[in-house]
């Protein structure tokens, strides 16, 4: 009986210690909450504790890493001090503003998109230029390969049509840059390509009948033991948020932006659908029964609905109250140490998670969901 005590005392001071922590998270404006999160992850920039694949993720220039700046570009234009622009500044001039050396890979391309932003914001047409000359590159070489997803005799490289968007988070990592590029040159060519390669990746990977992605086309005929199409949260929330970063990069009233508006419309009225009870979308995203919170592809959908929103393609009063359970859901995933919490490790399909699990690319969702709720509120 008094094992039993001490045990009850032990518990109950450790939710004593856990529950400001918790009320902190979600009593914070959006902003302060992100400013918290990149500084504690700015701080840990070395530390790979909870990450999978951690050679790749401790390259500078690797995508998880990339998800992480892009977010952080989007918190340093909503802050006043000069931190976090500072930071990507030094992050860019220590890579050399250049991505790894794949010549066609689109996620070797999702950090240009932090050097682009870095071009307007303080390192000038340096910072451009490596990206510049590797989409010349492309250009003069365009790549040649179907979309078909098929995996080569093991130890002969990566599929061959990955030199093309040939996987939903593609549409995350490469276009936005492109068209970033003609934005930043006038170079008509940049966006051209971006816009072709997306919507020959949007006719073989969107299912129209379920307005949602599959990963690749692997899972075109896999289904779950319920025989329920296996649509992945995170794949599909790549593509939810590259919509919210391409959309506004295209000219107001153009084909390509109607079409795409119309493309994000769909794929909204979906996943406010499916969301859980709970503020999360499940792994598997029609498969909600017993599934864990999931914070990458929930950092993603709720950026996306929250931008919507106020970009005036979504009805607030349907949208908004979506946009905002998925981020109460987001602030109750940050633990007790700081971190983001409940992140999918690095994958292609779904997958377990557990409250310790961390990543780049979901503090990178994080931050741009909260910037986009802040958004709503202005």
């Amino acid at each position: 009986m008094a094992t039993r005590a001490r045990m009850n005392g032990l518990i109950a001071a450790l939710a004593l210690l856990l529950t400001p922590v918790a009320i902190s998270a979600q009593s914070e404006t959006p902003i302060a909450a992100a400013e918290k999160l990149a500084d504690w992850q700015l701080a840990r920039l070395q530390d790979t504790t909870g990450m999978s694949h951690v050679f790749e993720t401790a390259d500078t220039r690797s995508w998880m890493r990339a998800a992480f700046w892009i977010g952080l570009s989007a918190l340093a234009d909503h802050d006043r001090s000069s931190r976090f622009r500072d930071a990507i500044l030094a992050m860019g001039r220590g890579n050399g503003w250049k991505a790894d050396d794949r010549p066609y890979h689109a996620d070797s391309q999702a950090i240009l998109q932090a050097y682009l932003w870095a071009t307007r914001n303080g390192a000038g047409a340096a910072a451009r230029e490596p990206a510049k000359a590797k989409f010349d590159t492309i250009l003069a070489h365009p790549p040649r390969a179907t979309l078909a997803f098929y995996a080569p005799p093991s130890g002969n490289g990566g599929p061959e049509c990955q030199i093309r968007w040939c996987w939903s988070d593609a549409l995350f990592m490469a276009p936005a840059g492109w068209l970033e590029m003609t934005r930043q040159t006038g170079d008509r060519r940049y966006a051209d390509f971006a816009l072709s390669e997306f919507w020959a990746t949007t006719n073989f990977l969107y299912d129209p009948k379920e307005r949602l992605y599959y990963r690749d086309s692997r899972f075109f005929d896999r289904r779950d033991a319920d025989a329920r199409k296996l649509f992945w949260a995170r794949g599909n929330g790549w593509v939810f948020a590259g919509l919210a970063r391409i959309i506004p990069l295209l000219p107001k009233g153009s084909p390509d932006r109607v079409k795409m508006e119309a493309l994000f419309r769909e794929m909204a009225a979906r996943l406010v659908a499916i969301q859980k009870p709970d503020g999360y979308w499940a792994p598997s995203l029609l498969a909600a029964e017993n599934s864990p919170p999931e914070s990458s592809g929930t950092g993603f959908f709720t950026y996306g609905l929250a931008w919507g929103v106020k970009a005036g393609l979504l009805d607030r009063a349907t949208y908004e109250p979506a946009a905002r359970k998925g981020w109460a859901a987001l602030t109750r995933a940050i633990q007790p140490d700081g971190r983001l919490g409940w992140v999918q490790q690095v994958s292609d399909q779904p997958d377990k998670v557990a409250a310790s699990d961390t990543q780049f690319y979901g503090v990178g969702a994080f931050l741009l969901a909260a910037t986009a709720i802040a958004d709503l509120d202005r």
